[in-house]
């Protein structure tokens, strides 16, 4: 497959082949709790499918935190290699990972620590508090590999290179299908064997990520350009995109290179700007989720073992449309790097045509066998109730996809930018709608209250920041200064 390069090629083409592997990618990291999901509630029952349905929404904020950062982080990377600045750019990618190193450890302890005061608190029901408390324990101790293999992913994606994690992700998904089996089906070890299995696939895959990060790293010249822009040429070793600069000017301390710092406080203090919002943005179905976990917890296990069969789903399904905001972002970033603000605004478009077709076909497909895929999540024996909620939820969000699609390639030119403001405002104005909706009608709808806030939500986001993009402003923000700005 031709390599596409996001500051010279066609926009369409090289957002699509660029969005493809994170795509694919993503949809292999659903696996990980999907797989989980359909062993668990096979072979164990209905009540562990719940447990881990109880888990679930937390755990998700927790990995969502983890994207949300890189993302922040890949802003600032992809901005210093749209610039050529090579040497920057390496110590922008050290920075995020020592940082980002520290939150995980910081969130994995306090994890621990209130694991339990935090299902209590979403009236998890009593059960299966226990085996929820269990899978969340597990989870806690391995957070750190999880985190960090996501923040390894988005400095690939920063670099241009989308194909690495998504063989990684091949390669975990696998593994923790094979582990989940044997863990859980073969010993018996239930709940326990489903965390365990998902916390060594991701934990190799987060050492073998990092080293081949260390490697691919040593590919870039650490040089300087006084162009401000950098024209890209392909490099053999795992399709990465190097920057070769117009006119060079090494850094010299003492007749040798200068080696690119390890940590740089201005440089985390940029990538906290978009990291936080962009956290929040794609933290916002999760924390949704999980604020609104107690209105369905009070509707029962069954209840909410339906429920927990229709967000994994519904999580799969969104997969294309916050992977193609993902890639305008990183198409944002290093376009605006380059001083090419013209080819965001064709890529942008090109976006809304990519979105509305991902969105036309997973509505016929839910449609279509929403059935037969519930039933996959469930036993035989499983209460009617459990079916009747993931199917009531599946046959009315089907339709509503698009929604979260332009929401996600709009947000994502305004983070790529730095443009983070309005961004972060619609994304609380979203998040406080679905909740607020939840808890207001829940009492008088009943249970599909909580799905029915999640298209106002998606729409309300679009809309405001929508309007921010035709404003046009975000095209004059930027993160970093080439050489002549210094």
């Amino acid at each position: 497959m031709k390599k596409y390069n996001m500051l010279t090629d066609s926009p369409g083409k090289s957002l699509f082949f660029f969005a493809l592997p994170m795509i694919l990618g993503n949809l292999f990291q659903q696996f990980y709790s999907t797989v989980d999901s359909i062993i668990v509630g096979q072979y164990v029952g209905e009540d562990a499918l719940a447990a881990v349905g109880a888990s679930y929404s937390l755990t998700t904020v927790f990995i969502m935190i983890a994207i949300g950062g890189g993302i922040g982080a890949s802003v600032v990377i992809s901005q210093y290699l749209g610039a050529g600045l090579n040497r920057q750019m390496k110590t922008s990618v050290y920075t995020a990972l020592l940082s980002f190193l520290g939150v995980s450890i910081v969130l994995g302890v306090v994890g621990l620590v209130f694991s339990r005061n935090i299902l209590t608190a979403l009236n998890t029901p009593a059960n299966i508090l226990e085996d929820a408390l269990l899978y969340l324990d597990i989870y806690f101790v391995g957070l750190p590999f999880l985190f960090m293999y996501n923040i390894l992913s988005s400095v690939f994606n920063a670099l241009g290179n989308s194909k690495t994690p998504l063989y990684l992700l091949i390669f975990s998904s696998l593994l923790n299908i094979v582990m989940d089996l044997a863990f859980v089906r073969g010993l018996g070890l239930g709940i326990a064997g489903a965390a365990v299995a998902t916390v060594i696939a991701q934990g190799l895959s987060a050492v073998i990520s990092f080293c081949l990060l260390l490697r691919s790293l040593k590919g870039y010249a650490e040089t300087r350009t006084v162009s401000g822009a950098a024209d890209f040429a392909e490099q053999k070793n795992m399709g990465e995109v190097v920057a070769t600069q117009r006119k060079e000017s090494p850094c010299m301390t003492d007749g040798k290179k200068e080696r690119p710092v390890l940590f740089d406080t201005a440089m985390l203090g940029n990538m906290v700007k978009v990291a936080i919002p962009s956290m929040l943005q794609q933290s916002i179905v999760s924390i949704g989720m999980l604020l609104v976990q107690s209105v369905v917890n009070g509707f029962g296990s069954s209840v909410l073992a339906g429920y927990t069969a229709g967000t994994r789903i519904e999580s799969i399904c969104i997969v294309p449309m916050i992977a193609s905001g993902n890639a305008v972002s990183t198409f944002t970033a290093q376009n605006l790097g380059a001083g090419k603000p013209e080819r965001v605004k064709k890529g942008y478009l090109a976006a809304v045509k990519m979105v509305a077709a991902f969105a036309v076909i997973i509505c016929v497909i839910l449609t279509l066998f929403h059935g037969g895929i519930v039933g996959s999540f469930l036993e035989a024996g499983s209460e009617p109730a459990a079916f009747e909620t993931g199917n009531a939820y599946l046959t009315f969000i089907a339709f509503f996809f698009v929604c979260i699609g332009l929401k996600a390639i709009t947000d994502g030119v305004l983070r790529g930018s730095g443009d983070v403001v309005v961004f972060t405002l619609a994304n609380l104005i979203n998040l406080g709608i679905r909740v607020s909706v939840a808890f207001a009608f829940a009492p008088v709808w009943g249970v599909q209250a909580v799905w029915f806030a999640i298209p106002m939500g998606w729409t309300t986001n679009y809309l405001i920041s929508f309007v921010r993009y035709l404003s046009g402003k975000w095209s004059r923000k930027k993160l970093i200064k080439t050489v002549e700005e210094e």
